[in-house]
């Protein structure tokens, strides 16, 4: 069984919990920064609103039955599917695009080997 971590990201008032392959988790935190970082020199109107990531760990155990766990690779094509429907002129949105992109490949490379090696 691979070796997941969780990443936890917070809204608001609101967490999720997106579980990652261990190796991939921090360049989600990272990303995460990285587009905080960018977001305001955006200046269409359609800006996606990120949470923040907050932290890391190794084992989770949800206590609360209306929380849940998203998989790393769904939140991955939520957040790509949420930037590349950004109408942005002024700005070069590819870059950020492009580095969602990078971490959404080498996360179905993973699920693929994972699934060759089940």
């Amino acid at each position: 069984m691979p070796t997941m971590r969780y990443v936890i990201l917070q809204q608001e008032h609101q967490l999720q919990f997106v579980e990652m392959p261990a190796d991939y988790a921090y360049q989600l935190s990272a990303l995460n920064l990285r587009l905080h970082k960018e977001i305001d020199k955006l200046t269409a109107t359609d800006i996606p609103v990120l949470p923040w990531a907050i932290a890391e760990c190794d084992h989770l155990d949800l206590l609360n039955e209306n929380l849940s766990i998203i998989g790393g690779l769904d939140y991955i094509n939520t957040l790509e599917e949420r930037f590349a429907a950004v109408r942005e002129s002024n700005y070069p949105l590819i870059s950020l695009l492009t580095e969602i992109r990078a971490l959404q490949a080498q996360l179905e490379q993973w699920y693929e080997e994972e699934m060759e090696s089940l």
